[in-house]
């Protein structure tokens, strides 16, 4: 049987099992350039494992997602991290889950603003990129290189996305 989902709004502590938020925390601001530039220091880690392995930077356009949406995979890169920010501005959803014995438990969804970016911890369970409404550009860092960098697992039952909240 099916189950729904809730959808959370996307905050810093309640994603901290997955990876890092990517958003400009004052906390790590510092000027730079003369005082013309506002840099946020170091908001998330990419990490990038294996002989030849090296990291580097993409442009995903995600194509809208029609709700109720099933929820029925679940995919994790086992040798590097994976990051997504949006270019074009608008909301996203992000879907993870803890690892329970080698698969995803339940998944947890949370609504990302149109200002914030994920940045999801080598071997973290979750969903495909979800663009809301229209397609939208992603700009993507990940790991490039040799071996096998992706595991896929399907439910037996999905679960369901409601549409989300304007």
């Amino acid at each position: 049987m099916s189950e729904f989902l809730e959808i959370r709004p996307l905050t810093k502590s309640a994603f901290a099992p997955f990876g890092e938020v990517i958003e400009a925390d004052p906390a790590s601001m510092r000027f730079i350039n003369g005082g013309t530039t506002e840099r946020f220091h170091a908001l998330a880690t990419a990490d990038a494992t294996g002989e030849g392995a090296g990291v580097i930077i993409n442009l995903f356009r995600g194509q809208p997602r029609s709700f109720p949406y099933d929820v029925g995979m679940m995919e994790r890169h086992p040798l590097g991290s994976q990051s997504f920010s949006p270019v074009s501005g608008r909301p996203f959803l992000v879907v993870v889950s803890e690892d329970e014995n080698g698969r995803p438990g339940r998944p947890q969804v949370f609504l990302a603003r149109g200002d914030q970016g994920v940045n999801y911890r080598r071997n973290v369970w979750h969903h495909p990129l979800m663009a809301l409404d229209q397609a939208s550009d992603f700009l993507v860092v990940d790991r490039d290189g040799p071996g096998n960098n992706l595991e896929e697992f399907f439910f037996e039952a999905p679960f369901i996305i409601k549409e989300p909240a304007p």
